[in-house]
């Protein structure tokens, strides 16, 4: 299967969690022997409009500027690399759709993977691109319920969730020293100030606290948890790597996910397989309630949903009463591997259907 993945950036230029995604997607894909082809701005040296590295098959779109009129000419480049289906985020919506027009017209399904909203995009324009999309990937119900509200047929949607690397689970040593954690990027939505408060509820009994992650929020942080005289007590670990993330999450005994937009709350799935008992904050925005709710989590999985700091509290006194586990293998189902698999299932279901019409 030749596969188009549409990625303005690349890891070559870029870090961040979208494209370290589709990256790690291309090589598995890669891995299993179909063709895999990046159709991006220009990062490599020189003038040639497609260049392989590592397997995988990248396609300039435009020059190595600041990627001016790449939705414009991105049809062109689809038509040239002649893929069985092209995969595309919803954001750029722009670029959602400048695909949807060349798949169109060279009769290629194509597959959108829908996160949050492009905030330069308009409900239209989202509407627009969800109608036209082959299949429409979602990462929870959540997303799903969103998508649907796009007018997509749910019978177009495939729920594929976020993936994790469970062999490193069972590879990395847990470090012990902390009883609870907290991880995820540290911004105006992150909400860490809920888990620090229900820390303060929680003074007058032995624990001792990571917070992974860095951010604009990091330093407000930190004064919070100094004014609430618990700072001596909470380490601020920062943006540390997957293994010493693992490590810390197989020690604790307990994780709180409190973000308050999340479309899909991977790092409380870590955590949940790293054996914590997982507590999510409800939020309108954030699919975290998914894995702990009795209607959608796992058999046995051992956590709650809370709405408040003192409903927290409660919830990270109650886990003291769990046994302590460092890894729940029933998370294995959301490995990597098992994942990847779904994406070939979802795309060959687009390619077949698109056959039909």
């Amino acid at each position: 299967m030749r596969v188009a993945l549409v990625s303005m950036d690349t890891h070559h230029r870029r870090d961040t969690a979208e494209i370290r995604r589709r990256y790690r997607l291309a090589r598995r894909l890669s891995a299993r022997g179909h063709e895999v082809l990046i159709l991006c701005r220009r990062w490599w040296e020189g003038d040639l409009p497609t260049f392989e590295q590592d397997g995988i098959a990248y396609h300039a779109v435009v020059g190595d500027d600041a990627g001016r009129g790449f939705a414009s000419k991105l049809p062109f480049v689809v038509r040239r690399a002649d893929p069985d289906v092209v995969h595309v985020p919803n954001s750029p919506v722009a670029h959602g759709r400048a695909a949807a027009t060349a798949c169109r017209l060279l009769r290629v399904p194509l597959v959108v993977r829908w996160w949050q909203p492009d905030p330069a995009g308009s409900d239209a324009a989202h509407r627009k691109l969800a109608r036209r999309a082959s299949r429409v990937i979602a990462p929870s119900q959540l997303i799903k319920t969103q998508v649907r509200e796009h007018g997509v047929d749910p019978g177009d949607i495939t729920l594929i969730p976020e993936g994790i690397d469970f062999s490193l689970i069972r590879e990395t040593e847990p470090d012990d020293r902390f009883d609870l954690a907290h991880s995820g990027t540290l911004d105006a939505e992150s909400n860490v100030e809920t888990f620090l408060l229900a820390l303060a509820e929680l003074r007058q009994r032995d624990w001792r606290a990571a917070v992974i992650g860095d951010g604009p929020a990091l330093d407000d942080a930190k004064r919070t948890a100094a004014d609430l005289r618990i700072d001596d007590r909470i380490e601020f670990v920062g943006d540390v790597s997957d293994e010493r993330r693992v490590a810390i999450l197989r020690g604790a005994h307990a994780f709180a996910h409190t973000a308050e937009v999340a479309p899909f709350a991977t790092e409380l799935l870590w955590a949940l397989a790293c054996g914590c008992v997982g507590i999510a904050q409800y939020g309108i925005g954030s699919a975290a309630h998914e894995l702990v709710e009795e209607k959608s989590r796992l058999p046995d999985t051992r956590g709650q949903l809370v709405s408040s700091p003192q409903e927290l509290a409660a919830a990270l006194r109650e886990a003291g009463s769990f046994e302590r586990r460092t890894i729940d293998e029933a998370y294995a189902r959301y490995d990597h591997e098992t994942i990847t698999s779904q994406y070939v299932g979802c795309y060959r279901t687009a390619i077949d259907d698109y056959g039909l019409l």
